[in-house]
């Protein structure tokens, strides 16, 4: 062992060939002049191969003309830091495969002058982990958007299966109820629509959402649609698909009686629906029509609709509270926290 290994064992210690990193030692001049065994078997060289020769001979060819630019960009500011980053680095094998690395550099004093300290990890493992779990992921991801597609053209044959059994109805009552659970089928055909095109099968976009259901709820009622404005504020709120439905069908049922019952006789006015959520999750829904007034008399608790029942039966299901003003405008307002109901 020459003098000068002498000296770099006793600046480094004598753990340095069992760190379990691979450690290169260079010189200014971009030198090798120590590396440890886990660097050897990293690189595929002993180390007689590699002292004495230039660094760049450990560094894929097409990154080589760089890589002295930027040992010199160290050397004029040198305090240790990952060297790269916020670019992918690789390593070349004795044998020319490559690997990915992540590299550490520091500078060290030395008897022999300063040096510089690489300390380099060996990310194939962790790229190949990544790799399987992004895969993974990704098959996840088909699969949900596949489910979401069958259920949403499942629903779509449900609603075309009680267009036919409305052709064969005469009574009229039938026909408004048949119409009723089309536009509930559809409500939650449309939130799986959602999904799928969004491609993020954890959050609904309820903007968009009553973008699409909104203007289909006005042609089912067409009699009204030249005399009612729709309008929407949802501030682009995305919520679980949990909430998204029992939602959906709630703006579904209140925005459908309102059109029926409110707007008799061509009475014109406005139905707004809102959504906003707070910082601490907390969400409130609000649909309002200037429309006809619910009697003072009418007990919404046991004489309501099958709509008002199911918008009472979905607000138990999350967990909320619903607020009803019958007059100046009209407004229910839903009031609960995600993921508070399982």
């Amino acid at each position: 062992m020459t003098q000068q290994h002498i000296r770099l064992d006793e600046y480094l210690g004598q753990a340095f060939d069992r760190i379990p990193v691979a450690m290169v030692v260079v010189n200014l001049q971009g030198t090798i002049t120590r590396l440890n065994r886990l660097a050897e078997t990293t690189f595929g060289y002993p180390s007689e191969e590699l002292l004495g020769r230039p660094v760049e001979v450990l560094v894929p060819e097409r990154y080589r003309h760089a890589h002295p630019g930027y040992r010199k960009g160290f050397q004029a500011e040198a305090t240790a830091r990952p060297m790269g980053a916020g670019r992918d680095l690789s390593g070349l094998r004795k044998d020319g495969s490559e690997f990915p690395v992540e590299i550490g550099i520091n500078p060290v004093e030395t008897g022999e002058g300063p040096m510089i300290l690489s300390v380099i990890l060996d990310l194939s493992e962790r790229k190949q982990s990544e790799r399987r779990i992004h895969e993974a992921l990704r098959e996840k991801e088909l699969l949900l958007e596949e489910v979401h597609h069958r259920v949403k053209n499942n629903m779509q044959v449900i609603h075309s299966l009680l267009d036919l059994q409305v052709l064969k109805i005469s009574d009229p009552d039938l026909v408004t109820m048949l119409r009723d659970s089309q536009n509930r089928i559809r409500s939650m055909s449309m939130i799986h629509q959602t999904l799928y095109q969004s491609h993020d099968f954890a959050q609904v976009d309820f903007q968009q959402f009553l973008g699409e259901l909104l203007p289909t709820l006005m042609d089912s009622y067409g009699m009204v649609s030249g005399h009612v404005a729709m309008e929407v504020s949802a501030n682009n709120v995305k919520l679980p698909i949990n909430e998204a439905i029992p939602c959906g069908l709630i703006v579904n049922e209140l925005v459908s009686n309102a059109l029926k019952h409110g707007f008799r006789g061509h009475r014109r006015g406005a139905i707004r629906v809102g959504l906003q959520q707070e910082t601490n999750g907390d969400v409130e829904l609000s649909i309002s029509n200037d429309g006809i007034e619910i009697p003072p008399d009418q007990n919404l608790e046991r004489n309501g609709s099958l709509g008002l029942q199911l918008v009472q039966l979905l607000t138990r299901q999350l967990q909320g509270t619903l607020e009803i003003q019958r007059a100046n405008p009209t407004c229910f307002t839903l009031r609960f926290s995600l993921g508070r109901h399982a």
